[in-house]
């Protein structure tokens, strides 16, 4: 490949397949202690309450459209979740969640909460807070574990310049800006877990040339422990106008799994970190939320 600046984008995103059977997800129903020791019998209120509560996050875990609650007893249920609610005194009661990966047969949620009040819409917004924190939970438990990817620095296409010209000092320092940019977003992102590529030897790499080499980024990337591998380039096209291009490639095969391509993009060099954080961000980040 001798250049990565194409006339289209091309993004292979993992989405989920249509039809896709949700998450079971066995729910018991959480337990009640009264130990506030005050005199009036409120045992009909707490039932009511209590079942008002049950109901609302099965409703809540069900309507995410992910989740399907299933009987507490259903044996195949990829997660269960149990708890409990305790009333202190007259205004304070606790709530008790725990989810268990059934799976894996660990705990990944395991959390004490305080609200005031016994009222009903006290209890609605113990279950609205509770729903949120094991839905986020679920939600974490199931993610995929982030992509080891190794991100070498940008190069620089320079056609305005004579054929001998080496890197000038500024154009050193935007692409190093460029690249710090890209990983920093990356990593952030949480979908991505950057591999060091500083003690990367070859002479392609040290040449900045990696986008002539036929893709031998997935090779180093491969010895390096990545599973992907990102390169990008500049191309300078005149002194106030450049395009940016970036590909990623898996590791073990070298297939292009995606690539991006900015346009022709008005401005001078030190806005490249900015043009080149902004396309990875379309293309590997916002596309695939």
């Amino acid at each position: 490949m001798r250049r990565l600046i194409l006339p289209v984008l091309i993004l292979l995103a993992l989405v989920p397949k249509a039809g896709a059977q949700p998450i079971s997800v066995a729910v018991d129903d959480f337990s009640f202690t009264d130990t506030s020791a005050e005199p009036a019998d409120q045992t009909a209120a707490h039932e009511k309450r209590l079942k008002a509560f049950m109901v609302a996050l099965r409703k809540d875990l069900a309507a995410d459209g992910r989740y399907q609650p299933v009987p507490a007893m259903q044996a195949d249920a990829k997660f269960k979740i149990i708890g409990g609610v305790q009333k202190t005194s007259t205004l304070v009661q606790w709530a008790k969640a725990v989810v268990i990966d059934a799976t894996a047969k660990k705990i990944v949620l395991e959390r004490l909460y305080t609200f005031r009040g016994d009222t009903d819409e006290a209890w609605d917004h113990a279950e609205a807070f509770v729903s949120r924190e094991i839905r986020a939970t679920l939600d974490k438990a199931l993610a995929p574990a982030p992509v080891a990817l190794a991100v070498f620095d940008f190069e620089l296409e320079d056609t305005t310049a004579a054929p001998s010209s080496g890197l000038a000092p500024s154009d050193a320092t935007y692409l190093a800006e460029a690249t710090a940019g890209v990983r920093d977003l990356l990593a952030q992102s949480g979908r991505y877990r950057m591999v060091d590529v500083g003690g990367v030897g070859t002479e392609a790499a040290k040449a900045r040339k990696l986008r002539d080499c036929g893709g031998c980024e997935a090779t180093i990337a491969r010895e390096l422990g990545a599973d992907q591998t990102l390169i990008g380039v500049v191309r300078r096209v005149s002194r106030t106008e450049y395009t940016l291009g970036f590909q990623v490639r898996d590791a073990k095969t070298g297939a292009v799994v995606s690539r991006g391509d900015s346009g022709l993009r008005m401005g001078a060099d030190y806005s490249w970190k900015r043009g080149a954080v902004r396309l990875v961000s379309d293309v590997l980040v916002e596309a695939q939320r």
